[in-house]
């Protein structure tokens, strides 16, 4: 049988991508096969799309992308539809979500992923289309705040970004934690960013967080809009800085900062995510975590879903659907 599946072959615009047929995939006996229901595009897949940032073509190709990278999707929801002999963890006809990482492919009618991928049973009181987009901007916002931070009940959390997919996310986190959070947002952004709980919203068209005398226990830099040098100013002298973007950079900023008093960047990259992926399902499933989804486009019109977050402005996720929930 064949499957439709959105493939790219050279880095480029939304044009490069075209939706193909293909055979469906057979899992191996440690794998899963997943009727995908949804998937998303998100900033880190247009930036693949387009073979950046340039350091990335280590990993994903140097001319063009590597043939195991030649279909994006990251996050996805579906069903199982097939295991291999040797999985125990996941029964067929159990409905899942979770984040393919270095393996993406979830442009796809079907994907194979391994029993032990970062995958678990989705969110009971979602749709599929809400549980893809509930799985890397939720896990990624969770990694550096709990694991990377630290952060405690009472501490003053800066989120810049506050409106994207893993912004959303992190004012909710950070407020579940206990702490004051202040989200940075443009003016169409401000009543969502203060929907989501954030104490104080700060509206960079018209302000400068750096110059509000304000100091923050960490600052959360979601979209790579700032730098460790400009938040410094207004870090506590104990304060963290958490950068998503820039990796190269940020983990030699790591490093330095880890040797001298004062402020540390705390960089890193979140890859494993089925513990957290569980802890998510819990809060999703008490309410206590809002999905944020901005788009949602059909998998034949993916290419305008790239368009639209080629534009940086989107609010919370974009989402792609296969099959209509």
């Amino acid at each position: 049988m064949f499957v439709r599946a959105v493939v790219y072959t050279k880095f480029g615009p939304p044009e490069v991508l075209r939706l193909v047929e293909r055979p469906t995939p057979e899992p191996k006996p440690n794998e899963v096969l997943i009727r995908v229901h949804a998937t998303t595009v998100t900033s880190a897949e247009s930036g693949m799309r387009q073979g950046r940032p340039l350091w990335g073509r280590v990993i994903i190709g140097l001319t063009g992308p590597r043939r195991a990278m030649r279909t994006l999707g990251i996050e996805l929801s579906g069903e199982i539809a097939a295991i291999g002999e040797k999985v125990t963890r996941f029964r067929l006809g159990d409905k899942v979500f979770g984040f393919a990482g270095f393996q993406p492919g979830a442009n796809a009618d079907y994907m194979c992923l391994r029993q032990t991928a970062s995958l678990a049973i989705k969110p009971a009181n979602t749709t599929f289309a809400q549980a893809a987009a509930a799985v890397d901007g939720s896990s990624t916002a969770l990694f550096f705040l709990r694991d990377k931070a630290n952060i405690k009940p009472g501490q003053r959390v800066l989120v810049i970004g506050a409106s994207g997919s893993i912004g959303t996310y992190a004012v909710q986190l950070a407020k579940h934690f206990g702490a004051h959070v202040t989200g940075v947002c443009s003016t169409r952004n401000l009543d969502l960013v203060r929907e989501l709980g954030a104490d104080d919203v700060v509206d960079y068209t018209t302000e400068d967080f750096t110059k509000r005398g304000e100091r923050y226990d960490i600052v959360f830099d979601t979209v790579g809009k700032s730098s460790y040098r400009r938040c410094r100013r207004v870090l506590r002298d104990d304060g963290v800085y958490l950068p998503t973007t820039g990796l190269v950079t940020n983990n030699l900023l790591t490093a330095w900062t880890a040797m001298r008093r004062g402020p540390k960047v705390k960089a890193g990259m979140s890859v494993e995510k089925s513990e957290a992926l569980v802890l998510l399902r819990d809060l999703i499933e008490a309410d206590s975590l809002r999905i944020v989804v901005d788009k949602t486009y059909p998998l034949e019109r993916v290419t305008d879903a790239h368009r639209y977050v080629d534009q940086g402005r989107k609010r919370g996720n974009v989402v792609v659907t296969l099959i209509d929930d």
